[in-house]
């Protein structure tokens, strides 16, 4: 079929998909976007090629345009007629929820061709029946095999539970013998997120399906694995639902079919460098060593139940290994206690350089690591080759495979964090220490990342992809898209497209923005925030219906909250007071009853909210929303960027918070029938240059100023 039948095929789909759509109105937009993916899609080619075509398209989607219609028909009459799936990626679970049960479905009926439609989760979100069936005596294995990682800090909630008489081995054993009960009885498919109440996250990991304990098809509980079973239906599946850390984390692994041979779909783009980010970056436990007394020992049992003997003296070296981690703990324990006033505290190496003290004993962390690890790894592949070579010792096998893999993950860690805190080369990474006492004790970690997510996603991800969309409602900042192709790897591709698809709704006639000038500079945060509470005590005066306010810190949000007489004390609803979805659900009654309602949030209740109607007519931002100056990975790369001549805060800094605000003023007008008004506090949109820049990234509101309460035009 030609690349013209192609997309008039895809296009023709999204068609009768809107048609079919019941209340449908015309948006120009959404046929714009649909358009655009399916002419540059067609001329894709998938698979193996010696010149394929590609292509990448960026398209920010401004709220109501209805992208998630525009590029899932599109895709899938394309992938259809391709006989290829397509992979569509989210950010967050709700966007998950909505295209598994809203999205797919309607476009099922709409289309002529049945397609099957699955959501894709990582092997951890599911049980593995050997472990489980072992830790409640029902298994042939008579091995202290599996048992709760007992080096992870507690639950922040564990000492209240010991307060009141749960013993935790107690609540354990009862939680993994109505896991096996539910899923012997068929009552449960092994998906955690399908329990009515999520267990504790250390006693989970003890039964958790992790590819470190999984012998694949070696098991003698192969065939009725929970999560094979998941990935069997995946497999049959032309539209798979996944989410930005999956798909980046199972680069190369073939738990997602290969990006090559399928079209991708990125929606919630804006967070794929974040995710890149936190991909790439590795930390280790310096506080919790007892798994390397169990080392040893594990290997030396394992070793000697397959009559294998080995190659290193595991013994000496995980000693030895242990003394250095303890030996670095010490130094960066001395080093956070010269350079802060309390035990939860972050050190950053500055340039990416270890102090001279630290190389020697790193050195030696990397060397015993990488020593225990290569003993590990072929003591499992020889553990493998025995299960594969001989089915009757598939059980002992997959149990004893099991056990070494409970420690892999840690021994991992260590060999990649050292190996990244020793590394130096012209790009510097990320290196810091940071102690937290949340739990009650003291837990000592260092960590390493890279500081340019472009790099990263250039040469693991669209090194790889043939035809993708990248769509978000904020992808531009301050009205370009230069900052997100550089933050994303993308800039001078030349298969990438970018598209701006204005929202249907008209800014101008209804929503407006107010900036309140304060006499106080906002940079001096005290004076600005008792200035600012003032202002916004007087504000919520005035709220009729539902409202959201925005905070860009908790001390900020406190100051707020005391400032709340009697009657609005009545009327507010605070983040982490209750959960999201119960708040949301006490805001929507308290409208609904005709009473005004108003949240307090702080950042991320300033992404993906859907407040409609009287829900929120009013959006009040407290301050701009730049990002805390103390994330070692922000101060790295402006560190990185002053020394190389350029400018952090006009290159970073303004355009990623020109993309928050965005999203936050987002909030406002979720249909074409709402009315809101956004007020912000914040004296620099208007008086700062770079306020104004963020200012032309926002949709068209009609903008005013309002001095000493007179409202003002700009």
């Amino acid at each position: 079929m030609s690349t013209d039948s192609l997309a008039r095929q895809s296009l023709s789909a999204f068609d009768r998909v809107v048609s079919a759509t019941s209340g449908f109105r015309s948006r120009p937009g959404q046929r714009e976007m649909a358009q655009r993916i399916a002419t540059a899609l067609s001329e894709v080619t998938l698979g193996e090629h010696p010149n394929p075509g590609k292509a990448i398209t960026v398209i920010q989607a401004g709220t109501g345009v209805g992208k998630s219609a525009a590029y899932l028909s599109t895709t899938v009459a394309l992938a259809l007629a391709l006989k290829t799936r397509v992979v569509v990626s989210t950010a967050t679970v709700a966007l998950q929820e909505q295209l598994m049960t809203k999205d797919l479905p309607a476009l099922a009926a709409a289309l002529d061709t049945p397609f099957v439609y699955a959501l894709a989760k990582g092997r951890g979100r599911y049980v593995c029946k050997l472990k489980l069936e072992r830790l409640v005596g029902l298994g042939d294995a008579t091995d202290d095999m599996f048992e709760p990682d007992e080096d992870q800090p507690p639950p922040r909630n564990a000492f209240a539970r010991q307060l009141e008489g749960d013993d935790p081995e107690e609540r354990r054993i009862k939680l993994y013998e109505s896991l096996a009960v539910a899923l012997a009885g068929g009552k449960w498919d092994g998906d955690r997120d399908t329990l009515a109440e999520q267990p504790e996250p250390r006693d989970w990991s003890a039964v958790a399906a992790e590819r470190h304990t999984c012998t694949a098809r070696h098991c003698p509980r192969f065939r009725e694995c929970s999560y094979y079973n998941a990935r069997t239906k995946l497999a049959e599946a032309q539209v798979i639902v996944a989410n930005h850390d999956l798909v980046l984390a199972s680069l190369g692994r073939k738990a997602l079919p290969e990006l090559d041979n399928c079209l991708v779909v990125f929606d919630e783009g804006h967070h794929l460098p974040a995710v890149a980010l936190d991909q790439f970056s590795s930390s280790m436990d310096l506080s919790n060593l007892r798994w390397l007394d169990k080392l040893p020992r594990t290997l030396q049992e394992v070793s000697e139940k397959i009559h294998m003997t080995l190659a290193q003296d595991v013994t000496t070296l995980a000693q030895q290994l242990k003394g250095a981690l303890h030996d670095v703990g010490r130094i960066l324990m001395d080093l956070l206690k010269v350079n802060s006033t309390g035990y939860d505290a972050v050190h950053r190496f500055k340039n990416g350089v270890l102090p001279e003290a630290l190389v020697d004993p790193m050195t030696l962390i990397q060397g015993h690591a990488g020593g225990l690890s290569k003993a590990l790894e072929a003591l499992g592949a020889e553990v493998k080759l025995l299960a594969k070579e001989d089915p009757s010792q598939a059980v002992s096998c997959s149990l004893l495979y099991a056990r070494l893999g409970q420690l892999a993950p840690k021994l991992g860690s260590v060999v990649e964090t050292s190996g990244l805190l020793l590394t130096h080369g012209p790009q510097p990474l990320a290196k810091w220490l940071k102690s937290d006492t949340s739990s009650g004790l003291v837990f000592l970690t260092a960590h390493a990342c890279p500081i340019v997510p472009g790099d990263l996603l250039r040469q693991s991800l669209w090194s790889q992809v043939r035809g993708v969309v990248i769509t978000s409602a904020s992808l531009t900042s301050c009205g370009s898209f230069d900052y997100f192709l550089k933050e994303a790897g993308l800039v001078n591709n030349p298969n990438v497209s970018t598209l701006e698809v204005e929202s249907p709704f008209n800014y101008r006639t209804q929503g407006r923005m107010v900036v309140v000038e304060t006499e106080a500079d906002p940079k001096n945060a005290d004076a600005y925030t008792q200035e600012m509470v003032l202002e916004l005590m007087a504000d919520l005066a005035q709220v009729a219906h539902g409202a959201l306010v925005l905070f860009t810190s908790r001390v900020q949000m406190k100051a707020a909250v005391d400032a709340l007489d009697a009657s609005l004390q009545e009327a507010v609803l605070v983040q982490g007071q209750m959960a999201r979805t119960r708040l949301l659900g006490a805001h929507q009654a308290r409208v609904e009853a005709g009473l005004p309602s108003v949240i307090f949030g702080l950042q991320s209740f300033g992404e993906g909210l859907d407040l409609p109607g009287q829900l929120c007519e009013t959006v009040f931002i407290a301050k701009l929303p730049f990002s805390p100056p103390s994330d070692p990975v922000e101060e790295a790369r402006s560190e990185w960027l002053k020394s190389v001549g350029r400018d952090p805060f006009a290159e970073l800094v303004v355009p990623a918070t020109g993309i928050k605000l965005l999203q936050w003023t987002g909030r406002a007008i979720r249909t074409e029938d709402d009315h809101a008004t956004v007020i912000c506090y914040d004296r620099r949109l208007l008086r700062q240059s770079f306020g104004r820049r963020m200012l032309q990234g926002l949709p068209p509101y009609a903008v005013s100023r309002r001095v000493r309460g007179v409202a003002l035009a700009v």
